[in-house]
């Protein structure tokens, strides 16, 4: 996107998109439709690139921004590359991992789906603010005993995954409810859970080159 265009879009009230060639950063459109059973990070990943695919982004390497526990454990933050990452709209998600975690611009105008949809938040019908992370507010592995990842996102039953809000709005006005990836874990692994918490089964994907 070239600055006069981008002048002219500010100047008009409309941010002029981008090519979704160009696009580094999305809340997936759908889930695996099996609640927090995603296949693994590996089928989560495929997920990621299949919907890029879909969207005309299918050249980058996607990553699904999710953590697993056990040993050894891996970190959302350490699978997504070093960015700078951007929206289908070319809006500036983070410009590196630490931005990422600080200071980032995740927010209910800014993360769309790969196809640049909005993603329902709190307030409409329905609700698909919880987003899957299985992650700390760093964007690393809880260190609790219990589960916190759907059993690295192979159960669609029992159990629980952390989730965080893409809009940045809860129940309260408090630091977990507005944390974008980890904000409070999920009644259970089903797709009915998920939905009854206030989700979807969605997640976050970012290119990682």
């Amino acid at each position: 996107m070239t600055i006069a265009a981008l002048s002219l879009g500010v100047a008009s009230g409309v941010y002029s998109q981008q090519p979704a060639s160009e696009m580094s950063f999305f809340i997936t459109s759908v889930g695996s439709g099996k609640g927090a059973d995603l296949g693994g990070l590996a089928g989560a990943d495929q997920h990621c690139q299949n919907l890029a695919a879909a969207a005309g982004a299918g050249k980058k390497t996607w990553r699904a921004y999710l953590s697993t526990t056990g040993s050894p454990s891996e970190n959302a933050r350490d699978r997504i590359g070093k960015g700078p990452w951007y929206s289908h709209e070319g809006r500036l998600i983070a410009r590196n991992v630490d931005e990422l975690h600080t200071v980032n611009n995740i927010n209910r105008l800014v993360a769309k789906s790969e196809k640049g949809q909005t993603v329902k938040g709190r307030g409409d019908q329905p609700n698909t603010h919880d987003i899957l992370t299985g992650s700390m507010p760093d964007g690393r592995a809880s260190t609790a005993k219990e589960d916190t990842t759907c059993g690295n996102y192979t159960k669609s039953g029992a159990g629980a995954v952390l989730l965080g809000h893409h809009d940045r709005a809860g129940l309260r006005d408090d630091e977990p409810s507005r944390s974008w990836n980890s904000s409070h874990p999920s009644r259970g692994c089903s797709q009915p859970e998920l939905v009854a918490t206030g989700g979807a089964g969605l997640f976050y994907c970012f290119a990682v080159n």
